[in-house]
């Protein structure tokens, strides 16, 4: 049989929407329900969140700003973008990401006069560390770490393959004070990505709970946090390191439903359905809880501020 012009057509057409249609369902099931790149839901992927904010810059030891920063959490939670502005005039812009096929962290900087540096490295020692050569061929080296609610960055250079090293430059980041009249957070899709950063960050947390990790509660977790049980008791942040070290607890179920994140300029609030089920000295153990959780922005990052659990109606009360 000869194919005719509108037979061949509709084969075309048909293999085009089946193809959309795939598509379609790839980029989805890339994506949790939360509408989060599975892959950036990793802790690693946030090992650099200390470093976002809206920042006035300082050289160590000066009284005066010398640029303003902002860095910021984009495309999921998978990018941290970095708008530097000095006074003199100079701009720059730098985009960092995780490349968890190498294990690495890797920055590309671009500036109005034309400098592009890439540098790679991780985290350790409780500081980003990156590195690489600069195009005049030089190598140079970058740390930084958070310190008191700012974060300081350290540069170094050397032009003798890493045998010596000479400073660069030694900076602060400072939280920049806030307009009374402007709002904290723009209601726009800026929102959006950190109701998914904060859903992601919690959701980090239960599964840090579920494995006794107190390193990443201790990360999460504010200094001055509290929780409160539908009982009255009240736990502090030490309170719940000290359970998850001692291994009394063994989860076999800690996860949360019905998940709803709230924004209001720098605060978040959380509200979750929880099923804990596992042992407790060796005793069973296995209930559902309403959680309130609140989170709240710092210079450093989200951190979790506050709990409040209420037990449902016909269920076991902890």
């Amino acid at each position: 049989m000869k194919p005719t012009v509108d037979w061949l057509c509709t084969i075309v057409l048909f293999s085009v929407a089946y193809c959309s249609v795939v598509v379609m369902i790839s980029r989805r099931t890339a994506f949790a329900q939360d509408g989060t790149p599975a892959s950036c839901r990793d802790a690693a992927y946030h090992q650099f969140d200390f470093w976002t904010g809206d920042w006035d810059v300082f050289d160590v030891g000066s009284p005066t700003k010398v640029a303003h920063a902002r860095v910021d959490s984009i495309l999921e939670g998978c990018v941290l973008r970095e708008d530097y502005r000095s006074k003199n005039g100079h701009e720059g812009q730098s985009f960092t990401i995780y490349d968890a096929s190498r294990k690495l962290w890797h920055q590309t900087w671009v500036t109005s006069d034309g400098v592009l540096l890439e540098i790679e490295g991780g985290f350790e020692n409780n500081e980003m560390v990156l590195s690489g050569k600069n195009q005049k061929g030089e190598l140079v080296r970058g740390a930084w770490k958070a310190v008191n609610g700012e974060v300081r960055e350290f540069a170094q250079k050397s032009s003798d393959d890493g045998k010596t090293w000479d400073p660069w430059f030694d900076i602060m980041f400072r939280p920049a004070p806030h307009v009374a009249s402007a709002p904290a957070t723009a209601a726009t899709d800026d929102a959006t990505a950190e109701k998914k950063i904060v859903a992601a960050l919690d959701t980090e947390y239960q599964e840090a709970v579920k494995r006794n990790d107190a390193a990443t509660m201790d990360r999460i977790l504010s200094d001055d946090f509290i929780l409160v049980t539908s009982s009255g008791k009240t736990y502090t942040k030490s309170a719940l390191l000290d359970e998850a070290k001692s291994g009394r607890m063994v989860y076999e179920h800690q996860e949360d439903t019905d998940k709803t994140v709230r924004l209001w300029g720098n605060t978040a609030i959380i509200t979750a359905k929880l099923w804990e089920k596992g042992t407790e000295d060796g005793k069973p153990f296995d209930y559902k809880l309403w959680f309130s959780d609140v989170y709240r922005r710092t210079p450093t990052g989200w951190r979790y501020v506050f709990a409040q659990s209420a037990y449902r109606p016909g269920d076991s009360v902890p």
